[in-house]
């Protein structure tokens, strides 16, 4: 089922100190790095996924009486490793010009018969691509720990563009993101992953951009996403380019804008049956005060709340990393995995 290896990348850490700092990034190396990077710089092309003929059979929804650690008995051939492949993701109901996901398959999907397991949706920074290798190498060594169970994860591209912030959201100015992300990528993803039903097993995470988009699909759809993990994420779309979105996106109707936002979300609704972590670097001087803000607030709004800060790391892949270790770490036993 594709590779058996994990692709390695170059990465890029942008350190944020402070303001100052970032005006200078967005100015100077914007198609590089800046506020929201992605980090990634793909060293090879990643091999197209091999999937199963046909679409892969309804699973049932998760029982958390019976959780699947409980109950799988891994074989002996089991591989050490899960796999990454790139898939091309019909845009039938959003037309949005996505670059092709990324899916980590873990060594648990490898196997014949294997069993349907819980999922992640995931998107990265920007600038960035949809790249896979981060969570997989987390998740490969949660596999190691976990008789090879761990999630299978689609990383999708919620941008289009690598340099343009499309929101995470439906605009005339950027396509029709969020229906891509909550219609075609989860009807893709139904039809051809053998993942569990039930938003107990649906987890949407991203970093940085992808953090905020991740965020805001778990708020704007909480019959969909169980869990969520926030990593670095921004404070609301836009937070970048904040005056622009408000006069060519939103036609300068703040109310209209600040509808949108987390925060607003999370004042107006309640969200009890919701696990959130948050994680950002101490160090990061950018993300931390915002992020530390909003995972009081979702907290006030109902939602279980973990939220950890990398030490010494500012935005950079090894606060991404620890970041994500941890999240799982939290994680686990709710999605039947130990």
């Amino acid at each position: 089922m594709g590779n058996r290896s994990t692709p390695r990348r170059r990465w890029i850490a942008a350190g944020a100190a402070g303001a100052a700092s970032i005006v200078l990034l967005v100015a100077t190396v914007v198609v590089t790095v800046n506020v929201a990077t992605g980090l990634a710089q793909p060293d090879q092309a990643v091999p197209e996924l091999s999937l199963p003929d046909g679409q892969a059979p309804p699973a049932p929804a998760a029982d958390a009486s019976s959780p699947l650690s409980a109950t799988w008995r891994p074989p002996a051939d089991l591989p050490t490793q899960g796999t990454i492949g790139s898939v091309r993701i019909p845009a039938t109901a959003s037309g949005f010009s996505a670059r092709d996901a990324e899916v980590y398959l873990p060594p648990a999907a490898l196997v014949p018969d294997a069993p349907a397991l819980p999922f992640v949706l995931m998107m990265m920074g920007q600038p960035g691509d949809p790249d896979a290798g981060p969570i997989a190498s987390v998740l490969d060594a949660f596999a190691a720990a976990h008789n090879g169970l761990a999630p299978i994860v689609l990383v999708a591209d919620q941008l289009g563009d690598p340099d343009v912030d499309s929101l995470c959201l439906d605009t005339a100015e950027y396509g029709r993101v969020e229906t891509y992300l909550e219609d075609d990528v989860l009807h893709w993803a139904r039809g051809n992953l053998n993942i569990e039903a039930g938003r107990e097993s649906w987890t949407v995470a991203g970093f940085s951009n992808g953090g905020q988009c991740a965020l805001s699909l778990a708020l704007r759809h909480p019959e969909v996403w169980g869990s969520l993990i926030d990593a670095s994420g921004t404070v609301f779309a836009g937070l970048e380019t904040e005056p622009e979105v408000l006069a060519d996106v939103f036609g300068g109707d703040q109310a209209a804008y600040d509808a949108t936002k987390p925060a607003r979300l999370l004042g107006k609704s309640r969200y009890p049956d919701t696990t959130a972590v948050f994680t950002v670097g101490s160090e990061d001087s950018v993300m931390e005060p915002g992020l530390k803000d909003l995972s009081g607030m979702a907290r006030a709004a109902g939602v279980s709340v973990t939220y950890y800060e990398v030490p010494g790391e500012g935005h950079s892949f090894e606060a991404l990393d620890a970041g994500l270790t941890g999240a799982f770490s939290v994680l686990a036993s709710r999605l039947g995995l130990g």
